[in-house]
């Protein structure tokens, strides 16, 4: 199992640096090889170790040490060896490094690896000459070395052992999402990358905060250390790890960054939204309460009133937008507001809840995975992704339209599709919480189902059907690659519940 861990971040590096040194179709080659190795690497590790069981290696540095209080509150004691007295140091060497294979982070592990192959796969025919919104190559090898680097770091972040490994692998996804939300080196792509580098930093210097004072008060980078701390301190650690994951994961009041990350390539926005980048916030949140056992009611219900609040602002920005890809980015806000939903209602204490909050993070990312490429292919084959300039597109394009009703339907939660079990789970949660609390989350989170569900549908009818407008007289269906991506996403919409229900129950908590 070492060895599979070790090739499993080692083939997205080497595919990394091949592809960013190759050219044309080389570098392809290299991206869509190391992306296939790493997602059999992947396959072969969740299935050794589930289900039912877990596995976890780590390595101890020496000079970082943990005191033990039983034996710093006596006298140090010596031994006696050859060379004649010995101290005996009250501190053991802390374990840092390593990996932890357990069912959350086989979950997301999941995700990260199926997502990013598919991504891979349909850049290798959405950058280049074809596409009509930017019909270019330029970049083509830079944007596959900074995608795998980032498929990497989400790889550390899925099987990090503690706080500490986490946090290096949280701060490497903020600066490979840097370089390709800039990827276009335009005015409006700079500052999109730079906006979303400052407010993820930010969010990041409160995460080391929290870091540093759970090592000085317990020796630990444990996910469970909050458990050994007062009741006001770690209330406050554990708003601090808040402030961290809204920040990462766009919620009120740092939302703004990810709308304007719109300016990067599909390819990137979809990994960003659906697996990568926003999600480490929520499966941190996700590593912290499902590890600490005496998290209070009213941390619970300051994630859960949070939550909704970002779920009615980003419904509210529905209807001011034209851009597709700044629809889904509002409807990935509130979707990941769907995970701290039902993390808060594990920490009120229901289960149903939590159950519900860890399976949207695999339900969610098969789902806006597949609305972001079908929005890909849009502006691929039409050149815009604007909704007033689209209509029709469904007698020209119908694999598109098959496969963005898909998408919508998983998202809204229509059954059988993805979304429809997490809502289900959510809302028992809601139920079991009961008391002012409960319904308190539950009005506004109907709400946001009702009016997501309606507006969705609007759009949907309006760009894929109806006459033929301009820019789709020209569409038709996708080049293959990006065509088998499609398809896979599809599939994945009705099968994806399952999968995560099964690796959701696995979870203690």
């Amino acid at each position: 199992m070492n060895t599979l861990v070790v090739l499993l971040l080692l083939f997205p590096v080497v595919g990394a640096v091949l592809s960013g040194l190759l050219r044309k179709k080389a570098s392809d080659l290299s991206a869509l090889i190391a992306a296939g190795l790493m997602l059999v690497v992947a396959t072969s590790i969740i299935g050794g170790v589930f289900p039912g069981s877990e596995r976890s290696v780590t390595i101890s540095v020496p000079w970082l040490i943990k005191f033990r209080a039983e034996e710093e509150a006596r006298p140090m004691t010596v031994e006696t060896g050859p060379a004649g007295t010995v101290p005996r140091l009250g501190h053991e060497p802390i374990p840092i490094f390593g990996y932890l294979l357990d069912p959350l982070g086989m979950l997301m592990l999941t995700v990260v690896a199926v997502l990013g192959f598919l991504v891979i796969v349909y850049a290798l025919d959405y950058i280049g000459k074809g596409n009509k919104e930017h019909p270019s190559r330029e970049g083509k090898e830079r944007h596959h070395f900074w995608l795998m680097l980032f498929v990497t770091s989400m790889i550390g972040v899925a099987i990090s052992p503690n706080l500490l490994q986490l946090y290096i692998f949280w701060e490497l996804t903020t600066l490979t999402s840097y370089a390709l939300i800039s990827h276009y080196r335009n005015d409006e792509s700079l500052r999109a990358g730079f906006k979303a580098l400052l407010m993820t930093y930010c969010g990041g210097v409160f995460f080391a905060i929290a870091l540093v004072t759970i090592f000085v008060k317990t020796g630990s980078f444990e996910f469970g250390a909050l458990d050994q701390l007062s009741p006001g301190l770690r209330s406050f650690l554990f708003l601090c790890f808040l402030l961290a994951a809204w920040a990462k994961s766009a919620q009120v009041p740092f939302y703004t960054w990810l709308p304007d990350a719109m300016a990067a390539p599909t390819t990137v926005s979809m990994y960003l939204h659906a697996a990568a980048m926003v999600k480490a916030g929520v499966f941190l949140i996700a590593r912290i309460t499902t590890a600490t056992q005496q998290l209070s009611m009213g941390s619970g219900l300051l994630l859960g009133i949070m939550a909704v609040v970002t779920m009615l602002v980003g419904v509210y920005m529905f209807f001011f937008q034209d851009d597709l890809k700044r629809l889904l980015a509002f409807s990935t806000i509130t979707h990941l507001s769907y995970i701290l939903l039902g993390l808060s209602f594990g920490i009120m204490g229901s289960r149903s809840g939590m159950l519900g909050g860890i399976m949207h993070i695999m339900n969610h990312g098969v789902g806006k995975g597949l609305l972001f490429l079908c929005v890909g292919a849009i502006s691929y084959v039409a050149g815009t992704r604007s909704i007033r300039e689209l209509s029709g597109l469904a007698k020209r394009a119908p694999l598109i339209a098959v496969a963005f009703l898909v998408g919508m339907f998983a998202i809204l939660g229509v059954p059988p599709f993805s979304g429809f079990w997490s809502k289900f789970f959510l809302l028992v949660g809601a139920v079991e919480v009961g008391g002012a609390a409960g319904y308190l989350l539950l009005v506004p989170f109907v709400l946001e189902i009702i009016i997501a569900f309606a507006w969705f549908l609007r759009v949907g009818q309006k760009v894929f059907f109806g006459s033929v407008s301009a820019p789709a007289e020209g569409a038709s269906n996708p080049p293959a690659a990006m065509s088998f991506s499609l398809v896979v996403l599809m599939v994945l919409c009705v099968i994806a519940p399952f999968v995560a229900l099964a690796f959701a129950h696995q979870i203690g908590f």
